[in-house]
C-alpha cells in the first residue's frame, strides 16, 4: 500500500451499527463458505484437467472420455469410482453428511424414519446422499441465485430422505437390528480379506 500524500487526511474508519452486525456476519459467513467450495471444485478440476499446458489455438486434442480411451476424465458419481478416489469421495461425503446434513436435517430415528449409522455400508444411501450432496455443492453456490437452496430443499432434500428413511427403504431392519448381518458392503469379501 503507498505512503497517503502529504497533507492528505486519513480516511474515517468503516461504522456498522449493531442492527446490522448479524446481517454482515451472515453474509460473511456465506461467502466463506462459497470460498472453500470454489476450493474444492478448483483443486477437483485442477486434479481433473492435469499439469500439460494449453499448446494455444489449434492444438485441440480429442476428447478421450467421447472415446472411452484409457485417459477418460474420471467418473463424477461415486458408484462409479473406485479404489483411491471413491475412498476421497466417500471421506468428502461422509463430512458432509456428518456436519451438515445430519445436524440440520437428521431428526428423530423411529421405525417410521430409520437411519443407519453406517450408511456408508448402504450402496443405495451412499449413491442418494452423493447425488444429494451434488446438488447442494450446486444450489447453494452462488451462481444458483437466491432460490437455488430453495430448489434444492424441494426437488432433491425432501425426495432423497423420503426415499432413505422410508420404512422400507436402506435402513429399515437397521433400527430394528443394528447388529443385523445384512448389511451390504461396498466392498467385496476378497478386498477385505474375507474370502475363503
Amino acid at each position: 500500500m503507498s505512503d497517503p500524500l502529504p497533507g492528505a487526511s486519513e480516511p474515517e474508519p468503516i461504522r456498522i451499527p449493531d442492527e446490522d452486525l448479524d446481517d454482515l456476519v451472515s453474509a460473511l459467513s456465506r461467502t466463506m463458505a462459497e470460498v472453500r467450495q470454489h476450493g474444492v471444485l478448483l483443486d477437483r478440476l485442477g486434479s481433473e484437467a492435469g499439469t500439460e499446458p494449453d499448446a494455444g489455438p489449434g492444438s485441440e486434442q480429442p476428447d478421450p472420455a467421447a472415446e472411452g480411451e484409457p485417459g477418460a476424465a474420471p467418473p463424477l458419481f461415486i458408484l462409479a469410482m473406485g479404489g483411491a478416489q471413491y475412498a476421497v469421495e466417500l471421506a468428502g461425503l461422509a463430512n458432509w453428511v456428518t456436519h451438515l446434513l445430519l445436524p440440520a436435517y437428521g431428526r428423530e430415528i423411529s421405525s417410521t424414519r430409520p437411519w443407519c449409522a453406517r450408511w456408508y455400508e448402504h450402496p443405495e444411501a451412499v449413491a442418494r446422499l452423493h447425488g444429494l450432496w451434488l446438488a447442494w455443492q450446486e444450489l447453494t453456490a452462488a451462481e444458483a441465485g437466491r432460490t437455488g437452496p430453495s430448489t434444492w430443499h424441494r426437488d432433491h432434500l425432501d425426495h432423497a430422505l423420503l426415499q432413505l428413511r422410508s420404512p422400507d427403504g436402506p435402513f429399515a431392519a437397521c433400527t430394528t437390528s443394528p447388529s443385523r448381518p445384512a448389511h451390504r458392503l461396498l466392498s467385496t469379501p476378497d478386498q477385505l480379506g474375507l474370502a475363503a
